[in-house]
């Protein structure tokens, strides 16, 4: 089935058709069509084109008018101000167009997917190896999850990639230690929790650093074992990866609990890209990009500098011929833009980061790796911070543990729920089952309806209450249509276009009419914010709509039945929204 048009592309092409046959020369003009609270749609790009043709804007404006066709979809147009066009359209228009989304065959609410799919590859969701993720580990894996989900939706091809952090000088120590204390990551059970392993990892991790600091001979003996690992030892190599397969079993369980997919081939970390390290290095030092200085490869900027007002190069590699994370940034850039066929590359990476990326791009672009048909872009994300408006920390100054914070977020939604739960419909399973649900849901969304560039302060009472601009607030709208429609008994209602709309189900309807184009602006512009925006309007016009139309007790058959419609495609599209921000709606609550 054809994408259904929007209301506001038909309302777009009716003006644009004549404006171009009031004036020849304005075709291809943008009529500049926006929503309006003085009528449905309001058009500003006469001002403009009068100013430019030397005419009296009113007066082509009323010029335009006349070459407007009324009817089937605009049903008033009008003049105003110095020369803006005000214009309503017609009740059964509104109500043609839902029901051609909900009709949709594909299931997709007549949202279109992209004629010309790219291929994304998306950097997030990056953890370290032996290492507890924390509350800083929250927006790249959330916002990424989404962007992910959009990105699809509109039929790009996305290959997802978690760049963890499981190479480096530190796993010398940890693999020195457990050499010397073999069973320290043994398990008694096959079957072992995120938790179980991360606590192993955390108790050998302390303790390999207590010996690494006190004991020289100690730190002699793991300084050897980072060259064994660099080298390709196969011993080394066995024991290193025991640290990234137990650190894995962790990983899963918390990915799992933020209900994420995460699939092990899409784990591609820092040592998937040792192999290019020296060709990354050749290419960039033959190609005249990198240049050796006091012993290191390094790039060179005009507009970075110290604060002493010296240039601040990239090193690529150190003058002891390690590789720095420049080196695998770079490789990863290659591999991604000549492997994977990128044309956009994505990283979902803390704003603290912005320059090392721009370094890393800038060389890429000098080496000829991105150009005007591969780009790369950083989703530059702000920090979470506590009530306080500081960077969150417990009250011992710690950096707040992850699973710490989704089981607080978990037990306070189950208390909200337990205690609307006032008939005791819910058995304590399903109680259980929906407090996950949004307790989970309320995280992710505070931190999704937050402009990623932004800092947010994570306030959990504030999360999980059911008014305000909450994912609770959402759910609780869609379980509410749920059982209305529970009750009505009516499946799929059908539509009734002949039926003239209250005010309240016209502001409904445009606005569901409105999720493919919401769905479009938020992918092009990797802003699920825009999409949390869209989903609350909706539920608080559904909340006006209920407020002012009765449902199951309006005044004819038909009237029940278009007002059921109206809740059935308002319910699927907050549905669709809602998964597209990683968030469930549970169908009772």
């Amino acid at each position: 089935m054809a994408p259904v048009t929007s209301l506001t592309a038909s309302v777009h092409q009716h003006l644009a058709t004549a404006l171009t046959s009031a004036l020849p020369e304005a075709d291809g003009v943008d009529p500049l069509l926006r929503r309006s609270d003085r009528a449905d749609f309001q058009a500003n790009g006469i001002l403009a084109l009068a100013k430019k043709a030397k005419a009296n804007p009113r007066d082509l404006a009323t010029q335009v008018v006349a070459q407007v066709t009324t009817g089937d979809v605009i049903k008033d147009i009008e003049v105003s101000g110095p020369g803006f066009l005000n214009i309503t359209v017609t009740d059964q228009a509104i109500t043609n167009n839902l029901a051609a989304r909900a009709t949709d065959p594909d299931a997709r609410l007549g949202v279109p997917t992209s004629a010309t799919p790219g291929t994304t590859v998306i950097d997030y969701a990056q953890p370290n190896v032996a290492k507890e993720m924390h509350v800083g580990h929250l927006r790249s894996a959330v916002i990424g999850d989404s962007v992910v989900q959009l990105l699809e939706f509109t039929g790009e091809n996305v290959v997802r990639r978690h760049h963890i952090g499981d190479w480096g000088t530190q796993f010398g120590m940890l693999i020195q230690y457990l050499d010397e204390h073999p069973h320290e990551l043994d398990h008694e059970d096959t079957e072992v929790s995120g938790e179980e392993a991360m606590s192993n990892l955390d108790r050998l991790y302390k303790s390999a650093r207590r010996l690494f600091d006190s004991d020289e001979e100690f730190k002699t003996r793991a300084r050897r074992r980072v060259v064994d690992l660099q080298a390709g030892d196969p011993r080394t190599l066995a024991s290193w990866q025991k640290f990234v397969d137990e650190s894995k079993i962790y990983f899963f369980s918390v990915f799992e609990k933020l209900d994420m997919e995460v699939r092990d081939p899409d784990i591609v970390g820092e040592s998937g890209y040792n192999d290019m390290l020296a060709e990354t290095c050749r290419l960039l030092e033959e190609s005249g990009v990198a240049v050796r200085s006091e012993g290191a490869l390094c790039v060179f900027f005009d507009d970075v500098k110290g604060p002493d007002g010296n240039p601040v190069p990239l090193i690529v590699q150190k003058s002891d011929g390690g590789y720095g994370y420049a080196a695998t940034d770079l490789s990863a850039i290659r591999d991604r833009v000549f492997n994977l066929k990128a044309n956009t590359l994505l990283y979902v990476v803390d704003a603290r980061q912005s320059l090392h990326f721009k370094m890393v791009f800038e060389t890429a672009r000098r080496a000829g790796w991105l150009n005007d048909d591969v780009t790369a872009v950083q989703l530059a994300f702000g920090t979470v911070l506590g009530k306080d408006g500081k960077p969150f920390k417990t009250r011992e100054g710690e950096t707040v543990r992850l699973v710490d914070l989704l089981d607080e977020a978990i037990e306070r939604a189950t208390a909200v729920v337990r205690e609307k739960d006032t008939q005791h419909q819910l058995s304590d399973a399903e109680i259980a089952d929906r407090g996950t649900q949004v307790g989970i849901g309320a995280v992710k969304y505070a931190d999704l309806s937050t402009s990623a560039n932004r800092d947010y302060k994570f306030d959990l009472d504030q999360m999980v209450s059911l008014n305000g601009d909450t994912s609770v607030y959402l759910q609780y709208a869609y379980a509410r249509i749920q059982s209305i429609l529970r009750k009505s008994g009516d499946t799929r209602p059908a539509a009734h276009p002949e039926l003239a709309l209250h005010e309240a189900e016209r502001a409904l309807g445009l606005h569901v009419d409105a999720f493919a184009e919401t769905v479009a602006e938020a992918a092009s512009e990797y802003a699920p914010h825009k999409m949390a925006a869209y989903l609350y309007q909706l539920a608080s016009l559904y909340t006006s709509f209920y407020d002012k139309c009765p449902v199951l007790k309006a005044d004819t058959a038909a009237q029940v039945e278009n007002r059921l419609f109206l809740c059935d495609i308002t319910a699927r599209t907050l549905h669709q929204g809602m998964a597209l921000l990683g968030i469930r709606t549970p169908e009772r609550l």
